[in-house]
């Protein structure tokens, strides 16, 4: 391999269970095979980790798919390019209300995601006040939710005041009555549910489709600077995606996601047995197919911004744009 051009490298990341790619990389010792002297930032929130990122305070991230178009439009009033080369999951978020707020409303686990949205937006209607929150304004969990109730009524959809929390965040703001809801991705769900405060009400995939949702995110700058030590970054977390996806014992996974604060719960295979093999599948699977990004999810993105954001754009710029986000890694 050619020489590194870096080799001590700080990985931001969200307390997340899509992070685990990353930290198993570190933790099995693939990024020191390969020269690198990793160093992972806990970020208390995407708008932190971004703005890191953005000015050089990390070198790579775990990032939100939809913060790379975002950039490159100027919306995060930054406008500092930033590519992916590596998808670290694909639509893998969850919708949850209170068991309250269920209950009020005869929601139930066997509603499907078109019933669900209907009750709500009949509480609406009816001028009940519901508060439900998403990640950040560019993320297939603010267009989850808005797609989810457009299955029901798109102007309510369209003009639904969402509240934006951290990850962390979303089951303390639950417990403490500032949200009804959420849409967020894992382990955040289960932990909410097995604490009996709330219920998975629809999955994303339900409702929106296969995109990238979290990629290992570079400024566009660092990579042209750094090429090899760029390459050497995506092949270690490559080679933890592939052992994570064959494991069979999954005992030392668990137990780094405790260490690493991202499992708060008692959940093991005697433990809450269903919960514990959904989540170990939910790793197993976080990239279907091939973990290279695609232009069409880029563009999905981009519309979704269209859509719900009042983004103007035309469709040749859509394009450049959707490609600009991928970096293609020559070795």
């Amino acid at each position: 391999m050619p020489d590194l051009e870096k080799n001590e490298i700080q990985i931001g990341y969200i307390p997340l269970l899509d992070c685990v790619a990353i930290l198993w990389a570190k933790q099995r010792g693939f990024f020191d095979e390969l020269g690198l002297k990793v160093t992972l930032v806990k970020e208390a929130s995407w708008a932190s980790l971004r703005d890191r990122l953005a000015f050089g305070f990390l070198d790579a991230a775990h990032c939100l798919s939809a913060m790379l178009p975002a950039a490159a439009l100027g919306k995060d009033q930054l406008g500092i390019p930033l590519q992916t080369a590596l998808v670290l999951s694909q639509n893998c978020a969850f919708i949850s209300l209170s068991q309250k707020l269920c209950f009020e409303l005869h929601i139930s686990r066997q509603d499907s995601a078109q019933e669900s949205a209907q009750k709500i937006v009949s509480a609406l209607q009816q001028q009940k006040s519901i508060q439900l929150a998403h990640v950040f304004q560019q993320s297939i969990h603010h267009y989850c939710i808005r797609e989810w109730l457009a299955l029901a009524n798109i102007d309510i959809a369209q003009h639904i005041k969402l509240a934006t929390l951290p990850p962390p965040y979303m089951v303390e703001a639950l417990s403490n009555h500032v949200i009804d809801g959420f849409c967020v991705g894992e382990p955040w769900n289960t932990q909410a549910e097995l604490s009996g405060m709330s219920q998975i009400v629809a999955e994303s995939q339900d409702i929106i489709p296969p995109v990238a949702d979290k990629v290992l995110t570079v400024t566009a700058d660092w990579a042209e600077q750094h090429p090899h030590t760029h390459f050497a970054l995506v092949q270690a977390i490559q080679k933890a995606q592939q052992e994570l996806k064959i494991l069979e014992d999954y005992t030392a996974v668990w137990q780094m996601l405790i260490e690493f604060n991202i499992i708060q719960f008692q959940c093991s295979d005697r433990i809450h047995v269903q919960k514990f093999h959904s989540i170990q599948m939910i790793i197993r699977h976080f990239v279907h197919e091939s973990s290279k990004p695609r232009s069409e999810d880029f563009k999905w993105l981009i519309e979704q911004m269209q859509k719900w954001d009042q983004i103007e754009i035309d469709v040749a710029e859509i394009e450049q744009i959707s490609q600009n986000c991928i970096l293609y890694l020559k070795e």
